[in-house]
């Protein structure tokens, strides 16, 4: 059970007044950070500005207080703003707080059945593909606020977005785009002048107060969404339907599965860093239990956000204290500044996205993975068009398939049947007439015996190789021995390959010996009974004792 115990509780045994105020400090810097991002997320995912504190706060917190990682930071992240933006497009707020919560759920069901090691099963490519493909949606999605274009509502798609962009450019907006292009100056540039205070946060400052000062024509936070609530949120418990139930059941999987990759893979980084291990299942438990408080309070979806965990670290921050300082932090921020927000540019905010959509693209990784087997590169390409063109579960979903049929392609291609003629003299190959469908085929005879080799895993990609070598048995042999000392594994399929092999092999009179049976194939001939069919006595070992 070890594996479901939270960190906190095994870092607070030997926790000392020093680390403490390197937690506070790095709790408080990772708020400052935490700040801009999380009400630029909220707006550009289609609601208010105060529902990305709530999550950065409450799931922000409890990610820290219950989760397997020592240095995790929690909150709302670029990842989600895709599939955040296009719930609340279809269903409204309240079916995002159902999905939001529908997702806690399966996480921490998903945690408690401790299926926090499969995410590792996940493609490298497939995982850059969306996250390449996700940065250009977020980056796509911030032209209007950055230049100001007078224009209706966004569509949704990516294709409609910058048709709708390309019409409405003559509008833009010349104040804005300075203010937009000051913002992004300073983002960029400030880390040369102080690397402590995030170049967001004097992004913000600097551009209201010249908007403020100068009374430009800029639009706000406060001119689009009014007044700002510094009020604490309250539980607020949606009606839960069961037609509202199948329509939000696939987004709220695809935020399960998006939050568990992202923070584990989160996790992964930090251990690196810190030279630690993270507890996965509870990980994705304390992400469960975080997105449901989130959803009840009015928050949107969270997870481990890599850039705000390793900043985290970088500040001295070692344990989960300081990501439950972090969201404090931000709990009296938003209670003393938040009407303050009111004065933040849009085209800032945007500026700050396409800094995360930048860093979020990858786009060296992506770069050399189109070096990378032609496979992985299909899968790296297909995963990345259908983000950007049609969206994140189809391409999560299209990419696994290929990436799985990919993956039985190759071990097909690897696995093979040989054959061989073996006299007192020598060893002599032979290719079979058609190649056997290109695997090297060789025949030993020996006393009318014929010896089959078969090389790595039987299972249904590779069976019919078996077959075809089997149809080149010949009349005269009397003995047929299949080694299999280099099968690590079977499959059904593949027991039905034999089933067909004891066959022929009775209609020819031929007897069947098996030599190198390893531990799974074993059991698998076991089960089927296809081992009784061909007699105990008549596995052996190894090839040398089948053969006298």
């Amino acid at each position: 059970m070890s594996t479901l115990k939270p960190k906190l509780f095994t870092t607070l045994r030997d926790y000392s007044k020093e680390q403490f105020l390197k937690d506070v400090t790095a709790g408080i810097i990772v708020a400052i950070i935490a700040l801009p991002l999380s009400i630029a997320l909220a707006i550009a995912s289609g609601v208010t500005p105060e529902k990305g504190l709530y999550t950065a706060i409450i799931a922000g917190f409890l990610i820290s207080m219950l989760g397997g990682s020592r240095v995790q930071i929690g909150g709302p992240t670029g990842a989600f703003m895709v599939i955040v933006y296009g719930i609340v497009s279809e269903f409204g707020v309240d079916g995002l707080v159902i999905a939001t919560i529908m997702a806690g759920i399966i996480m921490i069901v998903m945690g408690l059945l401790k299926l926090g090691s499969l995410i590792k099963f996940i493609p490298y490519p497939i995982t850059t593909g969306f996250t390449s493909g996700i940065a250009v949606v977020i980056f796509s999605s911030q032209i209007k606020d950055f230049f100001g274009l007078q224009m209706g509502e966004v569509p949704v798609e990516f294709l409609g977005k910058w048709g709708s962009y390309f019409k409405a450019f003559n509008t833009i907006n010349v104040q804005t785009t300075l203010i937009g292009v000051l913002a992004l100056l300073i983002i960029v540039l400030w880390p040369k002048v102080n690397k402590k205070i995030p170049g967001a946060l004097i992004a913000l400052v600097i551009t209201s107060i010249i908007v403020k000062t100068l009374g430009l024509e800029v639009a706000t936070i406060g001119s689009k969404y009014g007044e700002l609530s510094s009020k604490l949120p309250s539980i607020n418990i949606p009606n839960i339907d069961m037609h509202k139930f199948k329509l939000l059941i696939i987004p709220a999987f695809t935020i399960a599965i998006l939050g568990s990759i992202e923070s584990l893979l989160s996790a992964v980084v930090s251990d690196g860093m810190i030279g630690g291990k993270h507890r996965s299942n509870m990980e994705l438990v304390a992400q469960g239990i975080a997105n449901i408080g989130s959803g009840l309070f009015g928050g949107i979806p969270a997870t481990g956000a890599i850039a705000r965990t390793v900043a985290n670290i970088k500040n001295g921050g070692r344990t989960p204290v300081a990501g439950m300082v972090h969201a404090l932090t931000l709990l009296l921020i938003m209670v003393v500044f938040m009407p303050f927000a009111k004065m933040i540019p849009l085209a800032s905010l945007a500026a700050i996205l396409i800094v995360v959509a930048y860093n979020m693209s990858e786009w060296r990784e992506f770069k050399s993975l189109l070096k990378s087997p032609k496979s992985d590169a299909l899968v790296l390409v297909v995963t990345f068009f259908i983000t950007v063109l049609v969206d994140l579960v189809k391409a999560i979903e299209i990419g696994m398939v290929l990436s799985a049929f990919l993956f039985m392609k190759r071990m097909a291609e690897v696995s093979n049947v040989k054959t061989f003629l073996l006299d007192s003299a020598e060893e002599e190959d032979e290719e079979d007439g058609d190649n056997l469908r290109g695997i090297n085929s060789k025949l030993i005879s020996n006393n009318n015996v014929q010896i089959y080799e078969i090389n790595g895993p039987l299972f249904f990609g590779a069976a019919d190789k078996f077959m075809e070598a089997m149809n080149e048995v010949g009349n005269e042999v009397e003995t047929l021995i299949v080694d299999m000392k280099n099968v690590p594994a079977m499959d059904a399929t593949a027991l039905h390959a034999f089933q067909r092999m004891i066959d022929m092999c009775k209609d020819k009179n031929i007897k069947i010996i098996i030599s190198g049976i390893k531990e799974q194939p074993k059991l698998a001939l076991e089960k089927s009974d296809i081992i009784n069919l061909i007699g105990e006595n008549n596995i052996f070992m190894n090839l040398e004792d089948a053969i006298i």
